[in-house]
């Protein structure tokens, strides 16, 4: 029998992508290692969303972004570009009735690679000289896509729209957590940040055994820097895919 598959995802955007993984006659196994939090205080966001019309283009860094924005407005400018990552993204984005007929949207070329930098080599960065751009991100994340734009002239806003939490383990978690750290499982890896969370957790339940027995899982992820990240604590058994959830799930296949 093949191993569970462990999605680790948002708990919000775990649901679709394990009844994926089930059609494929896995059994899914939903432990998220990230939660995300609408901020209690959006009135920056609700200022930025207010002036949108001024700006070039709005990039989403994720589909959070996305939601909590639309959550603020919902009619968007057809004459203001939107970028985004990646096809989660633009499906976010067509749940809320903005696609490529109705407005710009630019995306990396290569679905198989979705990140900051492949956005970057989409952009026609000198056509935003001296333009206004509004990047809507968490609280934190990478700098490389504003950093960028500013030195290539853009007038760069940045606007934080959520916050990404590690979840509390209670007693059941705990539990939980423990038996798939016991078992062979596949783990959906699919943020650098959620990683390093896991390996957390496992020493907080188990201690240094409880780790090494996590660095022993296979896990699965979606971009080289992930994969990097998972070698510095201590994985060997990684199995790096494109970009993209149907990259992810093909995977499977030949775990």
């Amino acid at each position: 029998m093949p191993n569970p598959v462990v999605i680790t995802r948002p708990l919000a955007q775990a649901g679709a992508f394990a009844q994926r993984v089930m059609e494929l006659g896995r059994q899914a196994v939903v432990f998220p290692l990230l939660e995300i939090h609408r901020l209690a205080d959006t009135s920056l966001l609700q200022a930025a969303l207010a002036d949108i019309d001024s700006y070039a283009m709005v990039s989403f860094v994720s589909p959070n972004a996305i939601d909590a924005s639309f959550a603020i407005r919902q009619s968007w400018p057809t004459h203001v570009a939107l970028s985004v990552m990646g096809d989660g993204s633009r499906r976010t984005l067509a749940e809320h009735g903005i696609n490529s007929q109705t407005h710009t949207i630019i995306s990396p070329q290569d679905p198989e690679q979705t990140d900051s930098q492949t956005l970057l080599d989409a952009l026609d960065l000198s056509a935003l000289r001296g333009k206004k751009v509004l990047i809507i991100r968490g609280e934190s994340g990478r700098e490389l896509l504003a950093d960028a734009l500013r030195d290539a002239g853009a007038l760069v806003t940045q606007v934080a729209a959520y916050r990404r939490t590690a979840p509390e383990l209670d007693a059941a978690g705990c539990s939980r957590l423990q038996k798939l750290i016991d078992t062979p499982n596949d783990w959906m890896i699919t943020s650098s940040e959620a990683l390093r969370i896991l390996v957390q957790m496992a020493r907080q339940i188990s201690g240094d055994d409880g780790v090494v027995k996590m660095q022993q899982q296979k896990i699965i992820v979606p971009h080289a820097r992930i994969a990097e990240t998972a070698k510095m604590l201590g994985f060997n058994d990684i199995v790096l895919t494109g970009s993209g959830d149907d990259s992810l799930l093909a995977a499977l296949s030949d775990c």
